[in-house]
């Protein structure tokens, strides 16, 4: 169906940006830079210079940045990983695949990792922490990380929600041994396709992600050093990020901007808890504006049958899907949130008419039901 209010544009985002991308994947064909080219090199090195690290890697997925920084980091065979039980799956097939057991904790109410959780979930096997950044807004850090200090474990941090976010002023995946992000069409910085990015201070993880994205092979010399995987971010996409990198800063304010709306449109409604944290270490980026309701579902259709599009991540926990083979762990806020949580349009092109339109409609739902 034709929505009034979209999750996303992402004609309209295009339509904005088309001199300057078409001319940067015009650029790329003509001269046959298609593989491994500057364009590539010149993204990782503006990327590294937006995040606040000495390098980054592209690859083809967040997924794949996960997998390499975890290898990169050491875990194997044997390992144990602890992340969130909320979050999307490839952080934890991403454990799996390096041979780890991966250890799922709760998360708490701004829905990131619940760090009093963590000691109690580390054992012997313990190699790295893995905390999930989602939403646009950064875990306890700095918990975390002291807890890693103490313990000797490597934090990976899944930035795939959140590159521009920040705590104490430091941007998501500039903290621990190395930040993932996901360049997915519908990240705040998306491609025309997937793609990813390996963030580190590092020199060994980033010459070993470097390798193992291209066969394992040293395109200088020829030499294999790993069995690494065809998984190399294509140039084309790479000069179509670095086009939209410039405008990041821009996109995360106008963001910020819409969320304000969001707030003071809904803030009178008892049976809505809102995204707002009030917390001025923090500065999120809302990647989304996810609000939280028992009567979700209900709330869902009504919206739908007024034209304003909406999403649920993730409507049934991870462990439940038996094709995985995960261990059932005690995470209470994430049965509730799975039950509970919905994301409102939010986007580079969001407007305030279509917040107005969409506050309306949740007015007029809560204004009818008990």
């Amino acid at each position: 169906m034709a929505y009034h209010v979209p999750f996303i544009d992402p004609r309209s985002h295009y339509a904005k940006l088309k001199p300057e991308i078409d001319r940067a994947i015009i650029e790329c064909l003509a001269n046959g830079d298609l593989v491994n080219r500057h364009q590539l090199k010149d993204f990782e090195r503006h990327l590294a210079e937006f995040v606040g690290v000495k390098y980054a890697v592209g690859v083809n997925s967040g997924y794949h940045a996960l997998y390499f920084a975890l290898l990169g980091a050491g875990v194997g065979l044997g390992h144990e990983v602890i992340t969130v039980a909320h979050t999307f799956v490839a952080t934890v097939s991403a454990i799996v695949h390096c041979g780890a057991q991966p250890v799922l904790i709760d998360v708490g109410l701004d829905y990131n990792m619940n760090v009093d959780l963590i000691e109690s979930a580390i054992t012997p096997r313990t190699k790295a922490l893995l905390p999930v950044h989602l939403n646009g807004r950064v875990c306890d850090i700095d918990k975390i990380l002291a807890l890693a200090e103490r313990y000797g474990l490597a934090v990976i941090e899944d930035a795939a929600q959140a590159l521009g976010a920040t705590y104490d002023g430091k941007c998501a995946g500039s903290q621990g041994r190395a930040g993932c992000f996901s360049f997915y069409p519908f990240k705040v910085l998306g491609g025309f396709g997937d793609g990813g990015a390996i963030t580190t201070n590092d020199p060994h993880l980033a010459r070993m992600a470097t390798l193992l994205r291209y066969n394992g092979e040293d395109r200088e010399t020829g030499e294999y050093h790993y069995h690494g995987q065809t998984a190399l971010l294509d140039n084309v996409q790479a000069a179509v990020l670095d086009v939209k990198l410039r405008y990041l800063p821009e996109w995360i304010a106008h963001r910020r901007r819409i969320a304000d709306l969001y707030r003071r449109g809904l803030s009178g409604i008892r049976q809505l808890r809102l995204p707002h944290f009030d917390e001025a270490r923090r500065k999120d980026i809302y990647q989304n504006y996810v609000v939280r309701t028992t009567v979700r579902d209900q709330l869902r259709a009504y919206l739908k049958e007024q034209g304003v599009e909406t999403l649920v991540h993730w409507p049934k926990p991870m462990w439940e899907h038996k094709g995985l083979g995960l261990d059932v762990p005690t995470a209470p806020e994430t049965l509730s949130l799975c039950r509970e949580v919905l994301s409102l349009p939010m986007s580079a092109e969001t407007t305030e008419d279509q917040v107005d339109r969409t506050v309306a409609c949740l007015q007029s739902f809560f204004s009818k039901y008990p």
